[in-house]
């Protein structure tokens, strides 16, 4: 079949049968009264432009009198505020974001508030290094203290201050890291409510923190104890089970003997910590062991200091390990409190809060056998490092090493801030109950967690197989400066002694309170330390204790609850996988005790970044990329939508490599976009084009609505990805229909639009051009919200982050017809290519072979094709193999270059 020119006589007319669109969906009322398109338009300039504008006009502002159903609400994690943020914030807030975005335009007011975790360790550790300060809480407050011009580098020199001092610098520190943070959140284009900031230190946050601490103590939920804690002797702080991390570290196992009960051959033992010998308690194997069955009822004798101490037995002990038998220590790790607490043995500690042998010789080895005392007199005052090597020469003198230590690589407990390993101190802390030492409890909070909608689904199990770990309840107490203080006071008897069972608490309309600055109730101020007076509890709430009531701080519990009816629970928790063990689940913890309810329905977990060598990024490890390079518009920097190109490339729960490949394509789709924009509404594209407004309802030609017809099926499949929480395959799907309709439908109605085929072929180009532009933008908005914003001030007013989502219009096409038009037009193109000729030569005839189906739809937009591909004469031929799809295109003849 030969199609000829269609300007000649010969030329059949385009077909007339209409499509007709309801206009749902579509923001009718904001068509621009003109069209303004900038002669270059240009990625640069961008960020600060819309933000401002954005900041002025309150696009993303919360409304309140919106009904419950119309609220999606988020709790957004605050980051730490101690330094810089790096790319992997960047990468999680912009997920949020994308769907923060794409809520709103489904007509949701959103609540989206960011606060910022200023209390805590990480601050204070900052503040130390950046000031060249420690705090020491026994001085007195200087109210004119500046601190050192040039802090000292070694921690040994910092300069001591007051507690009051102290926090003041942190007070001072975080605000001007915040302001720093809260520039790079607007620059990457997060879409919060800037006016709901908080901060975990502010009033708001340490009121309800404090009011929520005594809401558990009066529902018995929180409890004080005298027990083994988790001490790191850097910070001076207790740790909770959530904060641990093991870390590989070298060491050796010491073959050691004890003396047996009668004279006869030694217990040895194996350990890696010989210095903790003079705190042994027992010896224990497991009951099955035959070896040592003999044994279980007796006593041995510890070398050195001659303590007898009993053997017992327990199931934890391991046969295979070693010599099948180890010593009990008070305390070397949690195994040795687990054996302490179930076989009711003594405490003999010999570790103190600052990692050092406590210098007073015990009563224990005292009056143990004749020397003991003088060797313990060589361990006193020394770090548990310096200790071990003087108790291994000490055992090598006595004979009671047997044998060299053999090196052993092994896994050893340390904060996840810490620097040194982590020792075990008794100490009196305050807990909330969270499980861990009840069943009942703790199968609530596994179904907690079955009650939200996890995305990734397979996250889930983290969570329950965490819970099912617990070993002990949520240590909340910390013995720290800067943090929320723990809200009681304890009186003292006329001995000057506090009296812990029965705690003094503040009035709720105290709230926030400060023990340590202010008296007790019913106290003054001069009876502060004194007998028949009061005490201040010392301690500090753990920063997780303020954390995990982000949805009441955000949502007004205890002081708004008109607000807190309509967010509460949120809609939303994103967070990343590596704290679903401590901020995700302590946040149910507090839900489940204080409002018998989950705190949202959903929970989006975010992966890491990961650096070149595939390892997680952070600034420990010094590997970490910071994002104010990247975000800068001009190169080499790549813009903020092209950072969240690649940010929102990664689906939920992935760990993603740091790629700035991605990133070039991102800026390359936004410059795409400013273009392909450009030409479309130059051509005539303006909104009075798009389908369903006055008098633009048909759509004639099938190429037209070939095109329209895969833009409906993209925006449905979109959008259910969008609900599933699957942003990065609505990009997907989105961008790939984007260089479809850029590479191949514009190029191929260039000249239809131009109204070389008349008016009404022109016009169908122009509301096919008009109603893609439309869709794209609104689809590509939560992704790009820069360069969508700018193309739609362009042709319509507001903003676009407040258009509707768009609504997939009901089409009466054959969405191939596009695929085998672009299909053969690449074909003419290659052919030129292989020629070596310009792509504005001309065909004087090509033959085209395809499916029987595939030559209707060429023939069907044929017109297109001769002028997009400069063809004079096309031949059309069925395959003749019905199998062959492929369209290929032969006898191509090229028009000579001199006519």
């Amino acid at each position: 079949m030969t199609i000829p020119d269609p300007n000649s006589a010969a030329a059949p007319s385009p077909t007339t049968d209409p499509a007709v669109v309801p206009a749902a969906g579509r923001a009718v009322d904001q068509a621009a009264p003109t069209v303004t398109v900038p002669d270059k338009p240009s990625v640069e300039g961008l960020a600060a432009k819309w933000d401002a504008v954005w900041h002025q006009q309150h696009t993303y502002a919360f409304d309140r009198t919106a009904p419950r159903e119309k609220i999606y609400s988020i709790d957004t994690p605050p980051p730490t505020a101690s330094g810089s943020l790096h790319v992997g914030h960047i990468f999680s807030y912009t997920q949020t974001d994308v769907i923060a975005r794409f809520q709103r335009m489904r007509g949701k007011e959103v609540f989206y508030p960011l606060g910022w975790d200023d209390n805590g360790l990480p601050t204070e550790r900052r503040v130390q290094n950046y000031f060249g300060v420690r705090c020491d809480p026994t001085l007195a407050y200087d109210e004119s203290f500046e601190p050192p011009e040039k802090p000292a580098k070694n921690s040994r020199d910092f300069v001591a201050v007051s507690r009051r001092n102290f926090i003041e610098l942190c007070e001072r520190l975080a605000v001007t890291d915040e302001k720093v943070f809260e520039d790079l959140f607007r620059k990457v284009g997060v879409s919060v409510d800037w006016s709901l900031t908080y901060r975990t230190i502010d009033d708001v946050s340490r009121a309800v923190s404090q009011r929520a601490f005594l809401a558990n103590l009066a529902s018995g939920d929180a409890y004080s104890a005298d027990a083994p804690t988790m001490w790191d002797v850097s910070f001076r702080t207790a740790v909770a089970q959530a904060e641990l991390e093991d870390r590989e570290r070298p060491g050796a196992y010491h073959r050691v003997a004890f003396a047996s009960p009668d004279g006869g051959k030694p217990v040895h033992i194996d350990t890696t910590r010989p210095e903790l010998i003079p705190a042994v308690v027992a010896l224990v194997a497991h009951p099955d062991d035959e070896r040592y069955q003999p044994l279980f009822g007796t006593t041995v004798k510890s070398p050195i200091f001659g303590v007898e101490v009993p053997v017992v037995a327990h199931e934890l002990a391991k046969a295979d390990k070693g010599s099948g038998i180890a010593m009990i220590c008070t305390f070397g790790d949690m195994t040795d409190v687990t054996w302490w607490r179930e076989l009711n043995l003594p405490t003999r500690p010999v570790v103190g809060r600052d990692g050092r042998i406590i210098a007073d010789v015990p009563a224990w080895i005292s009056d143990g056998a004749d020397g003991g005392a003088d060797a313990y007199s060589q361990l006193a005052g020394k770090t548990t490092f310096t200790a071990r090597e003087i108790m291994v020469d000490l055992l090598r003198e006595s004979g009671d090493l047997d044998g060299d230590p053999k090196p052993v690589t092994h896994p050893v407990p340390f904060y996840e801030k810490g620097d040194k390993p982590l020792e075990v101190v008794t100490s009196r802390q305050w807990y909330i109950r969270n499980g861990g030492r009840d069943a009942d409890r703790r199968e609530t909070l596994v179904g907690r967690g079955r009650e939200m909608n996890w995305h990734p689904e397979f996250m889930r199990s983290r969570y329950e197989n965490w819970v099912d770990g617990l070993n002990g309840d949520w240590l909340v107490s910390r013995q720290r400066f800067f943090g929320v203080p723990m809200p009681l006071w304890y009186r003292l008897d006329a001995e000057g002694r506090p009296d812990y069972a029965d705690p003094i608490v503040p009035d709720d309309a105290a709230l926030p309170v400060d023990p340590a600055a202010d008296p007790a109730p019913g106290f003054t101020g001069d009876q502060r330390d004194q007998p028949g007076g009061f005490i201040a509890d010392p301690d500090v709430l753990d920063t997780w204790a303020t954390s995990s009531l982000t949805p009441q701080i955000l949502g007004g519990w205890s002081r708004d609850e008109e607000l807190f009816a309509k967010v509460f629970p949120f809609d939303l928790r994103p967070q990343a996988h590596d704290i679903i063990r401590t901020w995700l689940f302590s946040t149910v913890v507090r839900a489940n005790a204080l409002q018998s309810s989950v705190p949202w329905t959903n929970t989006a977990i975010s992966g890491w970044i990961l650096d070149p060598d595939r390892k997680k990024m952070s600034k420990s490890k010094g590997n970490v990329v910071v994002p104010s390079d990247i975000l800068v518009e001009e190169k080499p920097g790549f813009g903020p939508d092209a950072v969240r190109y690649w940010a929102a490339s990664a689906r939920l729960g992935a760990d993603t490599a740091y790629n700035t490949d991605q990133m070039k394509i991102g800026r390359r789709l936004a410059m795409k976009l400013l273009n392909a924009s450009k030409f479309a509404l130059n051509l005539g594209a303006d909104s009075s084009a798009i389908l369903g407004t006055e008098g633009m309802t048909t759509v004639p030609n099938s190429l037209d609505r070939s095109v329209l017809t895969r833009l409906a099926t993209v925006t449905k499949d979109a959008t259910a990805a969008m609900e599933a929480y699957d942003y990065a395959k609505a990009l997907n799907l989105t961008e790939s229909f984007f260089w479809t309709f850029t590479d191949d439908y514009v190029e191929l109605i260039k000249d239809r639009a131009y109204g070389a085929a008349g008016d009404e072929q022109k016009q169908s180009a122009l509301t096919t051009l008009a109603t893609s532009l439309d869709t794209l933008l609104r689809l590509f908005a939560p992704f790009l919200p820069f360069a969508t914003e700018e193309v739609w001030s362009w042709w319509r007013r507001g903003s676009v982050h407040r258009a509707a989502w768009p609504v997939a219009a009901d089409v009466d096409g054959d969405s191939e017809v596009l695929t085998a038009l672009g299909a053969a037009l690449g074909e003419v193109r290659r052919a030129k290519s292989e020629a070596k000729v310009s792509q504005r030569t001309e065909v004087k005839r090509a033959v085209i072979s395809a499916t029987q189906g595939d030559i209707d739809r060429i023939e069907s937009g044929a017109g297109d094709l001769r002028a997009a591909g400069r063809v004079a004469d096309l031949e059309l031929t069925a395959a003749a193999d019905a199998s062959d799809a492929d369209i290929t295109v032969s006898d191509v003849e090229l028009v000579p270059a001199d006519g």
